[in-house]
């Protein structure tokens, strides 16, 4: 065992790391600048139960009413040997689907390391060879990345193959396209989500000497339309989320650097006092911002510990008042009430501007 493995098994207070899957790593980019995250995820340490332990609980997830309507559209989607699914992704994709499509099921093994091989091992022979070949469709395939120096076995819904000349991740997802449109934040989840297995399927393809390329960064995301079960494909570039992800993977694999800022006597040990944890929580920085509500489990800790600062209000507020820390620091800017230092003229004067539009809205007659 490494030093650096000896540090992140002490802040975990010996306990065995937590596992992270598609969401989690998934949830690692919605805030790539906050180090108490990576250091945490880094270290695997089970977020949802340090939250419980210091009091702040997390109110999100998935709902088993949604995991279970999830499920069956899923099975519906796949029905008769992926017929219907392969059309709609072939109509998406703009090109012929064929006459058949070779089905093959990779979820049914529970031995993980003899089900990531014979996913590997079809998948690069599924490599397109030629026009003649069929499409060919895996159902759950299992694949795998390095996160913070541990492997990660994920699972994407579907992967197509051979369909346009390359590999298309399918994900199939229960929330509703309603007159074309469907709600942005859950697909931006979802293109996030997809851009995870796509890494991971190119690096698969790579380890056989084959192009990253023939992974396709458009992914096939499968809704419900309207109010019906009838399903709707659509393409989802996700070459950004690509880039976020990589970056935030690559801080994630750089833990000795990340560590370096933490003190010695940090810990996250659930069986250490809830006093203990929140003192020690403290001295690691943070960067909330509402959106963390969503995708982080110690988001109310952070945002009780952020109460009275500009990043509450939101990252564009924070990055208009660069170097504005408080709410009442920026309320006395605006009232003229101090004499901003150099770094912060520039948002003081639109402070003061913005003051003064207000003062004169308000004194307007109705």
């Amino acid at each position: 065992m490494t030093s650096s493995e000896q540090r992140l098994a002490a802040i975990r207070g010996g306990a065995a790391p937590r596992r992270h899957n598609a969401r989690t790593i998934a949830a690692l980019t919605g805030n790539p600048g906050c180090t108490r995250r990576a250091v945490l995820d880094g270290a695997g340490v089970d977020k949802p139960k340090l939250a419980e332990r210091i009091g702040f609980p997390a109110r999100f997830g998935q709902s088993r009413f949604a995991i279970t309507r999830g499920n069956a559209f899923e099975a519906q989607v796949k029905a008769d040997g992926g017929a219907e699914l392969l059309r709609l992704v072939a109509e998406r994709l703009g090109v012929e689907p064929g006459d058949r499509a070779d089905w093959t099921d990779l979820g049914a093994d529970d031995d993980l390391p003899e089900r990531h091989a014979r996913s590997r091992e079809l998948l690069t022979a599924a490599v397109p060879a030629g026009a003649d070949q069929p499409a060919a469709l895996f159902d759950h395939p299992l694949l795998g990345l390095e996160v913070a120096g541990r492997r990660v076995h994920l699972e994407p819904d579907l992967v197509a193959a051979r369909l346009a000349g390359r590999f298309h991740v399918v994900e199939v997802k229960s929330f509703p396209v309603i007159d074309g449109q469907a709600d942005p934040a859950k697909v931006s989840a979802a293109a996030i989500q997809s851009a995870v297995y796509v890494l991971a399927l190119r690096e698969l393809l790579a380890s056989a000497g084959h192009d990253r390329e023939l992974v396709s960064h458009e992914v096939v995301l499968v809704c419900p339309r309207d109010f019906a079960n009838r399903p709707v494909a659509s393409l989802l570039d996700v070459r950004k989320q690509l880039l976020v992800l990589r970056r935030q993977l690559d801080r994630m694999a750089r833990l000795d650097d990340l560590l370096a800022t933490v003190p010695e006597d940090f810990t996250a040990d659930l069986t250490a006092e809830p006093a203990t944890l929140l003192a020690a929580l403290s001295t690691v920085e943070a960067r909330y911002a509402p959106e963390c509500l969503a995708a982080c489990e110690l988001a109310y800790f952070c945002r009780h510990e952020a109460r009275g600062g500009t990043g509450v209000l939101g990252r564009p507020v924070r990055e208009s008042l660069g170097g504005i820390a408080t709410v009442a620091e920026a309320l006395a800017l605006a009232a003229g009430e101090r004499t901003p230092d150099p770094e912060q003229a520039e948002a003081a004067a639109l402070l003061r501007a913005a003051a003064r539009l207000r003062a004169d809205a308000l004194a307007a007659p109705a």
